[in-house]
């Protein structure tokens, strides 16, 4: 996909969500060298949880897509807070780790993740192909179905 970041959110009607502020003793965002970490970001909307409950439990699999997506959303949305308002300075996305709640037996969290990281490409480019981690957790925070962080690399 070519373009800039900024004319792909376009093409693609997506205008990022204000950063989220931390909620406890901790920063949204670290920059360390040229890496860009990411505190854990939940699928809100409006400053809201959207996506609660359980994977194989209360919520569906597209549920579950679409809690990632935000969560990417709002992680693209960090990103452009820490590079100072340029998401041009994200050179890549280099992982990606995600924790869906579930219950015990369900085991699709890769493909819930997917709505995370097919995001990142459809707005990174191949810039946004990364390494990822996506495991099960008994609960999250405000009882949100998935949170994500990510780690990306930015230019000077």
């Amino acid at each position: 996909m070519s373009g800039t970041v900024t004319e792909r959110l376009a093409r693609l009607g997506i205008t990022l969500p204000t950063p989220a502020v931390a909620v406890a003793n901790y920063v949204p965002f670290v920059i360390t060298g040229n890496l860009l970490f990411v505190s854990g970001q939940l699928p809100l909307e409006g400053g809201k949880p959207v996506v609660t409950g359980k994977l194989g439990d209360s919520v569906s699999l597209e549920e579950g897509v679409r809690a990632a997506r935000l969560c990417a959303l709002n992680l693209l949305a960090q990103a452009r807070a820490a590079a100072g308002g340029d998401l041009e300075r994200v050179r890549r996305l280099v992982r990606l780790t995600a924790f869906v709640a579930c219950t015990a037996s369900f085991t699709d969290q890769p493909k819930v993740v997917n709505g995370a990281s097919d995001l990142m490409v459809e707005v990174l480019g191949e810039a946004g192909r990364h390494a990822r981690v996506a495991v099960g957790a008994p609960s999250l925070p405000l009882d949100v179905a998935v949170e994500i962080e990510g780690i990306f690399e930015l230019a000077p």
